[in-house]
């Protein structure tokens, strides 16, 4: 649905995006995910025609549109303030678009009545805009933009402004409406855990570039660089020395963990020697319990710090042989104890979970 080849823009001397080459399949929930000021926003806005590009090409349904205009492009946008007018009702703001389209007065209200009932907002017609709930004012950017109907929703981070609940509660809501409306939705947000719940595909952007394209578990599994593996999630890492390559596997020596044998599709990048790092997510360590057994590697460890949340405890430890805490993630299950800080405890992991970094 959407084509970037060797995509450039600057502003002055700033390159904003260098050389974006990517695609968005038709009809996929697709996240631009990176830091303030990565060229996320840009890159969303070169997709609707609010910005253009210095060089390079961008397709929409396999046209380039560099010619273009906005409002001639089958896109709409949900902006992060909604844009909602204050003093129209709620079923005028939905309908605001369709009003150079000549339809009939019966026409249009079907219309906002089938888009108002999509998002969940059927007999809210006649409310005024202004007595909307900031959940409420989401939904109705969202129908304003789709009862246009068309071929890409363009999302800006369009739950920022949301609590907790709510935004976790809209997460939901624009899952569900993408598998409905089936068409293309693309993101832009810099919430990790908003990318990875939501996206079928995540772009993660740094300094006008994409570092890595791919499903949200490979991002969070097999990150391709240590930026990205730092930027998703939490992640440990442990100093490592790479001591030879061959057939597929490398052998390192993971400081805390001893000598460990590694696939290849565990060290994006790594050659023969040198000094490098293995990473590793706090889930894939286990603290043993008294009586539990290991099911693959063991070592011990302090306690140095607890934090409970409720249902998970978030444990730093010191291996030993370390300086550094590492963070371990365990689900507090009816019995399990929370451990105190100083208890010194035997940790499982497996060398499966680690990724090699140089």
């Amino acid at each position: 649905m959407i084509e970037f080849r060797d995509v450039h823009k600057y502003y002055g001397d700033y390159h904003a995006l260098r050389g974006i080459t990517a695609t968005i399949r038709a009809g996929e929930f697709f996240s631009l995910l990176g830091p303030s000021g990565c060229g996320k926003t840009t890159l969303l806005r070169t997709i609707a025609g609010f910005e253009g590009i210095s060089s390079g090409v961008v397709l929409i349904d396999g046209k380039d549109v560099a010619a273009v205009p906005a409002n001639k492009r089958p896109t709409n946008m949900v902006f992060q303030s909604y844009a909602i007018f204050p003093h129209l009702t709620v079923e005028q703001n939905v309908g605001f678009g369709l009003r150079r389209e000549g339809l009939s007065k019966e026409a249009l209200a079907a219309r906002v009545a089938e888009a108002l009932e999509m998002v969940g907002l059927k007999g809210y017609g006649a409310r005024a805009a202004h007595a909307l709930s900031g959940g409420q004012r989401q939904r109705v950017a969202l129908a304003r933009a789709l009862i246009l109907k068309p071929k890409v929703l363009l999302l800006d981070e369009p739950l920022s402004a949301l609590d907790k609940k709510m935004r976790e509660q809209m997460q939901v809501e624009l899952i569900r409406l993408q598998r409905q409306v089936g068409i293309t939705f693309i993101l832009v947000t810099h919430d990790q855990e908003e990318a990875l719940v939501m996206s079928d595909r995540i772009a993660v952007m740094f300094e006008g570039e994409i570092a890595q394209l791919a499903d949200p578990e490979t991002l969070y599994r097999r990150p391709n660089s240590k930026k990205v593996a730092d930027f998703i999630g939490t992640m440990n890492f442990l100093p490592a020395s790479i001591l030879s390559e061959s057939d597929g596997q490398i052998e390192v020596e993971a400081k805390g963990f001893g000598r460990v044998t590694l696939a290849a599709d565990q060290a994006p990048g790594a050659a023969t020697g040198g000094e490098a790092m293995v990473g590793f997510r706090p889930e894939t360590l286990t603290i043993l319990f008294d009586g539990q057994q290991a099911t693959d590697r063991e070592t011990m460890a302090t306690i140095e710090e607890v934090v409970y949340y409720g249902d998970m405890t978030y444990y730093d430890v010191k291996l030993d042989g370390m300086d550094s805490a590492t963070r371990i993630s365990m689900r507090n299950v009816f019995g399990r104890p929370v451990l105190d800080i100083g208890t010194r405890t035997r940790i499982a992991w497996s060398p499966g979970a680690l990724v090699l970094f140089r």
